[in-house]
């Protein structure tokens, strides 16, 4: 995908976001956008589903309820990026940056999180279960209420915390 079109298609969304005419819901499910370049783009309710945003640069972008199912997110930034409520079921985050990153009541469940940067990342109310968490950096990670079921490779001081849940 081209850089033209690219913006041809957030420009039509933005349009569709504020119920302009001409406007239109973006769909980007399965395009290849690996290195793209989208700190601060509005990708709200936009569907990217099995996309290929590997190493790109999401930082600050507002993703709130956006369709990420199965997207290769691995090595993106997405610092600072609203990701609340987001569907990122089963997406590969491994060596993400999510530092201060809104997740609040997203689906991450199955989401391969290996050494993924948490820290500072709002996680309450998400669903985690079954996430790979192996390396993953989460200090000063907001958990509460998060659903941590069977999570994978859970740092060994949450060992307890999980079992008692």
């Amino acid at each position: 995908m081209t850089n033209e079109e690219l913006k041809t298609i957030l420009e039509a969304h933005e349009k569709w976001l504020k119920g302009l005419e001409n406007g239109e819901r973006a769909n980007l499910s399965g395009a290849d956008l690996k290195n793209a370049d989208l700190r601060g783009a509005i990708l709200i309710f936009a569907d990217l589903r099995w996309a290929d945003l590997s190493e790109a640069d999401l930082s600050g972008t507002g993703l709130r309820y956006t369709n990420l199912k199965g997207t290769n997110l691995s090595q993106v930034i997405l610092k600072n990026a609203d990701l609340y409520g987001a569907n990122l079921r089963g997406a590969n985050l491994s060596y993400a940056d999510l530092s201060d990153a809104d997740l609040r009541w997203a689906d991450l469940s199955e989401a391969d999180l290996r050494n993924a940067n948490l820290s500072y990342a709002d996680l309450s109310s998400a669903d985690l279960s079954g996430a790979d968490l192996s390396g993953a950096d989460l200090r000063y990670t907001d958990l509460r209420k998060a659903n941590l079921t069977n999570v994978k490779n859970p740092p060994s001081r949450w060992k307890r915390r999980i079992n008692n849940n």
